[in-house]
């Protein structure tokens, strides 16, 4: 009888937490984006990431907010000896947390560790031949998303990257945009999209669109998206987010439908700004 009690009462503390646990956190959440702003943080902003300057007021405001939750929430790395300063957790957190604005955040739940090299880091890659041929292959990459909870950077990639906000190209982007398409699973090109008939919409524009990514990688004609994304829909997506946020007029000229499906997705307009 005394351990059916002990077991009812650790089973209504389970249940008790997991009711109140997401309160908690989100009253933790908010009183630090109502923290003041550091003023170093803001310096390094101005000198890294000249993209924010293009942001509307309240969405500057809302960036910063959503970084003092970031920035408390996952922990930096440093790998092949390299030191990780406030200067390198500001510059990614920033360009990471412009996935989040206007959008219900959960602050990429999966998510636990950013790690970064100082460069290029290389991986082993197994790589499949045609007739069943499989063999390894190493890689230079500057970004990894793994649905372990990880996001591998390269420094001097993620400093290039915020340091052209116009190029298209952003290695922080491309792999936070695979985070956010895995939180429902595997990175599929497809991240939560709601209403079925919200999916059906955007798997048809998606589709349409790397298609004509795939023949034109193939014919060597060129793209506004890099023909890295070619190579899969989850690696669509992940490019076509880095050209949305750095070359929206661009995207909505060429690519009206797919703008329209991502302004839903992110709920901004970037090209209005």
């Amino acid at each position: 009888m005394l351990t059916l009690l002990i077991v009812s009462a650790l089973a209504l503390l389970w249940i008790g937490w997991l009711v109140t646990e997401p309160w908690f956190t989100e009253r933790r959440r908010a009183r630090w984006r109502a923290l003041p702003f550091p003023a170093d943080w803001r310096t390094i902003l101005r000198r890294r990431v000249p993209y924010v300057r293009g942001l509307p007021a309240d969405l500057q405001l809302q960036l910063k907010a959503h970084m003092q939750v970031f920035l408390r929430e996952k922990a930096f790395i440093g790998c092949a000896g390299f030191q990780v300063t406030d200067e390198v957790r500001v510059t990614i957190a920033a360009q990471a947390c412009l996935l989040l604005l206007n959008r219900p955040s959960s602050y990429y739940p999966k998510l636990r560790q950013i790690l970064v090299y100082p460069g290029a880091f290389l991986v082993d890659k197994v790589h499949a031949e045609g007739g069943g041929i499989v063999r390894d292959e190493r890689q230079a990459l500057s970004g990894e998303s793994w649905s372990q909870g990880q996001v591998i950077l390269s420094w001097d990639d993620t400093v290039s990257g915020a340091a052209t906000p116009g190029d298209g190209q952003n290695v922080v982007i491309h792999e936070f945009a695979h985070q956010l398409d895995q939180e429902n699973g595997p990175a599929n090109g497809a991240p939560a999209l709601g209403p079925t008939q919200r999916r059906a919409r955007w798997a048809q524009v998606m589709g349409d669109a790397f298609a004509e990514l795939q023949a034109r990688a193939a014919t060597g004609e060129p793209s506004l998206f890099s023909t890295y994304g070619a190579t899969n829909p989850a690696e669509f997506f992940a490019v076509a987010s880095e050209v949305f946020f750095e070359q929206p007029e661009r995207l909505a000229a060429e690519h009206p439908l797919l703008y329209r499906e991502f302004t839903a997705l992110y709920r901004i307009d970037p090209g209005s700004w």
